[in-house]
This record gives C-alpha cells, structure tokens and sequence, in this order.
C-alpha cells in the first residue's frame, strides 16, 4: 500500500477498534488506538505474510509482547483475511477465540501473549533461528513503555544484542501512560533511548503516530548491520479520539453510547479530511 492507503486504512482499524469494545463492552483502549498505526503500516505495508499461507517457513513474524492492546491485532487480520470479520463481534465473549490477548489458535498469531516481559525474548529467539536456519525473515515485536519495568525485557536485550540480531525489530508504544499512570510517575525510564543503546542496540527515536515516518524506518533490511534495532514510537495514548487522547482513565474503559456515537463522527470526519488532503 502507498502512504496515503496506509493512512486511511488506520483510521477505519481505529473505527473497528471501537466497534468491537463498544460492543463487548469491555477492551483495553487508549494502547489500542495508539498502536494502531504501528500496527497497521507493518501489517499492510512491511511483512511479508500472506492469509492463504499463514504457515510459510519464510514469513515475517509479529509477536504482540503488549498483549493486553490485541483490539488492532484481531482487526488487521480480520481485514487481512486471516479471519472472518463477523468473529470480530464475538470479541471477549464466552468461548470466543478472540480473547483479550493474542491467541494461537487463531490463524496469523505466533504465540499467546499477556504477561508482560515475554514478548523480546520470544522474539530474539526466533530471529535467532532464522540466522542458524539462513532464512531473510525478519522479526518484530512491539512493546509497551509501562512494560520496560519487566526485568526480563533486558535480558532479552542483552541476548539480542550479542548474538547481532540484525532481522529483529523491537518497536517500544511510548505513549507514557500505563494503567496507574503517568510512566515516569509509577517508574521512571527517561533517557530510555540511551538505556537501548548502552545494551547495544540500534536506536532511532520517532513519531510512532506517523506513518510515512514508520514506513520510511521499518522497510529498511537491516536498519543497522550487526545490531538489533529498536524503534522509540512517541504515541499518544488514544491517538485519533479526543476526549480519549492522553486519558490515563482510557488505559481499560469503555465508551458510553453517546462517547461512542462521538468517537465514530471523529474518525468518520478524519477520513474525509485525508480525501481531501490528497486530491
């Protein structure tokens, strides 16, 4: 997809998104909507997979170490064609496949995600069996900031950046708020850039609701020889809603019918801006 698609077709993922937790009644907001775009260029624009073939040894993978934000993840592959878009009303509901996290048994998920901390490891060592194997896939795994408390995320780094794992990209959703707060409140993690980069990664710092940014850092194969990259994504948590937009209280909150009926006239109204922007 060009740019200008790439852009439209976040905006009506951010429509499914609340949608979906509208009608479930229940979802994880403000870090859906402010991965959305993160999402969405990679999925559409950067990996190579393909629906009818799920299971393709060269494929890219994707592991969603901030599994609590999955609403995008269901909604790209529901678009995709991984699953049927009707299942997408089933979201949350008893004996649905499609839980508040990544689940496996659904076709276009590598692994179950949920507890934080996980997602790098898993993730650097699959991009370590490409190298072993000589396979061009590459890996990426996007986190949250609140998750940089793991302790296990920083082995994960130190594990990556020995080996040189240069096909994994790690994508930090640095909106700074998790569900207590304030990220530097709870635990402060500023100058994170320079924490990466002593662990001896390949750091770029970004607008991670940009997606001709995005587009420009993550088609680059590698983006640095030898090291792993990660990618700071500045966000804003609920990223295209208003009264969502840097709302702590969004972290896990439903809309009430007349917040809903609000939300969709915003993001009706950005699609139309984006039309007129390009003609």
């Amino acid at each position: 997809m060009d740019i200008r698609s790439l852009e439209k077709r976040a905006v009506q993922i951010r429509k499914d998104i609340i949608e979906m937790i509208y009608g479930a009644k229940t979802g994880h907001t403000g870090g859906a909507l402010s991965s959305t775009d993160i999402m969405t260029t990679l999925f559409y624009g950067i990996m190579n997979i393909d629906p009818k073939n799920p299971k393709n040894p060269d494929r890219d993978r994707f592991i969603l170490s901030k599994g609590h934000s999955v609403e995008p993840y269901w909604c790209l592959l529901a678009e995709l064609g991984f699953i049927e878009k009707e299942e997408l009303k089933t979201f949350s509901q008893f004996g649905t496949r499609l839980i508040g996290h990544p689940n496996n048994k659904v076709s276009g998920v590598e692994m179950n995600t949920g507890s934080l901390g996980h997602g790098l490891s898993v993730a650097s060592g699959m991009a370590l069996a490409a190298k072993m194997d000589e396979k061009a896939y590459r890996v990426f795994t996007l986190m949250g900031d609140g998750e940089q408390a793991e302790g296990s995320v920083w082995e994960g780094a130190m594990f990556a950046a020995h080996y040189k794992l240069d096909n994994l990209v790690a994508i930090i959703d640095r909106n700074r708020l998790q569900i207590s707060g304030c990220t530097e409140d709870v635990m402060g993690l500023d100058p994170l850039d320079k924490k990466w980069e002593s662990f001896g990664w390949n750091v770029i710092e970004i607008n991670g609701n940009s997606i001709p940014e995005l587009y420009e850092i993550l088609e680059k194969k590698p983006a640095c020889e030898g090291k792993p990259t990660l990618i700071l994504a500045n966000t804003t948590k609920g990223k295209g809603v208003s009264f969502i937009e840097n709302q702590a209280a969004w972290h896990h909150k439903v809309p009430t019918d007349a917040e809903y009926q609000q939300a969709m006239q915003e993001l009706d109204e950005r699609l139309k801006a984006l039309e007129v922007s390009y003609e």
